[in-house]
């Protein structure tokens, strides 16, 4: 698996990611919630071996730092969601903050993350680090 990086308004990330975000199963998962994006992204696609999309970050740029509030990894792989995460994280010294799904805090909490907000389906989380630092 490898993880490439790009801009909110890509040719090819709507390619790579079209399937995925219009399918009734990973929208489900994601509550409902549709993925969006502008020029004020950057996504972040965890791509696999057979050159299919298995996960992906959509992380907006905001004056506080960065921001994450809907997300994808597929079948809930933590390890795909840390790959991802830990790819992130390496880019920037820069505050980031998850909106992230309750099953995926013990992940986030090993990068480095704390809980600021708990609601009922999700936990606001934000990890304030040095580059470099991966957050473990």
């Amino acid at each position: 698996m490898e993880v490439i990086s790009l801009h909110g308004t890509d040719d090819r990330l709507y390619q790579l990611v079209a399937r995925l975000v219009m399918d009734p199963d990973v929208l489900r998962q994601n509550n409902n919630y549709p993925f969006k994006t502008t020029s004020e992204y950057v996504w972040h696609l965890c791509v696999g071996d057979d050159g299919g999309v298995v996960g992906f970050l959509p992380v907006k740029a905001t004056d506080r730092g960065f921001y994450i509030d809907n997300y994808y990894v597929g079948g809930d792989e933590q390890a795909v969601l840390g790959l991802l995460i830990g790819h992130v994280l390496l880019q920037t010294t820069r505050p980031v903050t998850i909106l992230a799904h309750k099953r995926h805090s013990q992940t986030l909490k090993g990068h480095g993350f704390i809980t600021s907000t708990v609601f009922a389906q999700y936990n606001r989380m934000q990890c304030v680090r040095r580059i470099g630092d991966d957050g473990r």
